[in-house]
């Protein structure tokens, strides 16, 4: 039967599809407002779309039910995901390791959402991501990353770091750099004759 005027069907909701509303997927079309994950409903776009013959899901959860299966295949961070894809009919089998209890026994409701932060070598405080300098390594906060020695506050283009401590470039060439004649530590005596 000849389709009068009308569009293709939309995949999802079986639908006339118009062309100002037409989104395509493998070879299929759907409506904008239908172009969501079969299984978990997320909105999908030419970037987040994989399609398993006349189905369309989101990669996490295409990866959940078409991908490999097992210890070792992570799926990017999703491998971190406690996520055990049961809203999606799948069967997940705990490894003995990764049913081991917390080493923490209590830990504060901070923490558990955060993790725990880095601590300033300086002052011992917890830095933060809107205050933290990298230095040496180590993270700092902008107001302890001074000089050792003179308290100078550094950047990335004069600091100098010696056994966790940081020093600007003039401070850790007098108190660690080359000494003797010609170096500013010694100067040259001259022997009077007499």
């Amino acid at each position: 039967m000849p389709n009068w005027g009308g569009g293709a069907k939309c995949g999802a909701c079986g639908k006339t599809v118009y062309h100002a509303e037409e989104i395509q997927c493998n070879g299929r079309s759907f409506h904008k407002t239908c172009f969501h994950c079969m299984a978990c409903r997320k909105a999908l776009d030419s970037t987040t779309v994989a399609a398993h013959e006349s189905e369309i899901y989101c990669k996490t959860c295409y990866g959940r039910r078409y991908g490999p299966k097992g210890i070792g295949f992570g799926q990017g961070a999703g491998c971190l995901s406690t996520d055990t894809g049961e809203h999606l009919g799948l069967q997940f089998q705990q490894s003995p390791k990764a049913a081991r209890s917390a080493t923490t026994s209590n830990p504060s409701k901070f923490t558990a959402k955060f993790g725990e932060s880095e601590k300033c070598p300086r002052c011992g405080k917890s830095v933060y991501a809107a205050e933290k300098v990298m230095g040496g390594g180590k993270p700092w906060h902008k107001t302890c990353f001074r000089c050792a020695i003179c308290g100078k506050s550094l950047e990335s283009t004069n600091v100098t770091d010696k056994d966790g401590e940081l020093y600007c470039k003039v401070c850790y060439a007098k108190n660690f750099g080359p000494t003797g004649i010609g170096f500013g530590g010694l100067t040259q005596q001259v022997e009077k004759k007499e």
